[in-house]
């Protein structure tokens, strides 16, 4: 075989590993949780709130001059809209709602995602972070660099690998009973993560999907309430936490 002939197998076999490459890294960023658009329409909030896109992306929900400020990370492979009927029941308790898109629906691609926000808004003067699943991981990887910008953290179906037992931040962590995606055993693992006088409520008859709005996920366990009932106990705690 000439070098001729060999060189085009080489540089036929490298661009075709590439290409399957490529073809797989298409295939998974593609595979993810679209939003319930139908569920999220006929979702009803205490209180009516103001909804705005902006050119990002991000949705805010609620007054800009709230006294109270929710920053949230979506779940891993989750289309973040999903999140809006969690977010309109948060902002209609006075929370200004800011739920920010992230890369291919995956927040470790952007942990820096709320960067400059709080710099916009400045007449809110209590801001908080969070998120579900990987986001909530996520969102406490950032805050660990952001300690002092915020008063607490709330996760969702989530741990942090992150270490914030010395810090005096608030700390909410929210699951349901039949949450069977959150792994239980690096959930306890991190539990020391946290400061001693976090807050944990466990969701009775709650699973994972149910604190957003995009239909069952793979291996969750199976809810014995609705998925509004869950969105609205979420809210409630949240509020109760800020604003305790």
């Amino acid at each position: 075989m000439s070098k001729n002939k060999k060189r085009v197998i080489i540089i036929a076999s490298i661009v075709a590993v590439i290409g399957i490459i490529f073809g797989v890294c298409a295939i998974y960023v593609n595979d993810y949780y679209r939003a319930d658009i139908e569920a999220i329409r006929k979702f009803v909030p205490t209180k009516t709130v103001s909804e705005k896109v902006l050119e990002d992306g991000t949705m805010l929900f609620g007054d800009e001059d709230s006294k109270y400020g929710f920053i949230f990370y979506p779940g891993g492979k989750v289309e973040y809209t999903a999140y809006a009927a969690l977010m309109r029941e948060v902002a209609a308790n006075d929370v200004f709602c800011v739920l920010v898109e992230m890369p291919f629906n995956l927040a470790v691609l952007d942990i820096n995602a709320a960067k400059g926000i709080q710099e916009q808004y400045p007449d809110v003067q209590n801001w908080y972070i969070g998120g579900h699943s990987l986001g909530g991981s996520m969102a406490a990887a950032y805050l660990g660099d952001n300690v002092d910008e915020y008063e607490g953290l709330i996760l969702l179906g989530s741990y942090s690998t992150e270490d914030l037992s010395d810090s005096d931040i608030k700390v909410l962590s929210i699951y349901g009973s039949e949450d069977k995606v959150l792994n239980a055993s690096k959930y306890e693992n991190n539990v020391s993560n946290l400061p001693e006088d976090f807050t944990e409520i466990i969701i009775e008859g709650g699973n994972h999907a149910y604190f957003g709005m995009y239909g069952a996920q793979d291996g969750d366990g199976t809810p014995s309430i609705s998925n509004v009932k869950q969105i609205y106990q979420t809210a409630d705690e949240i509020i109760k936490m800020m604003k305790e």
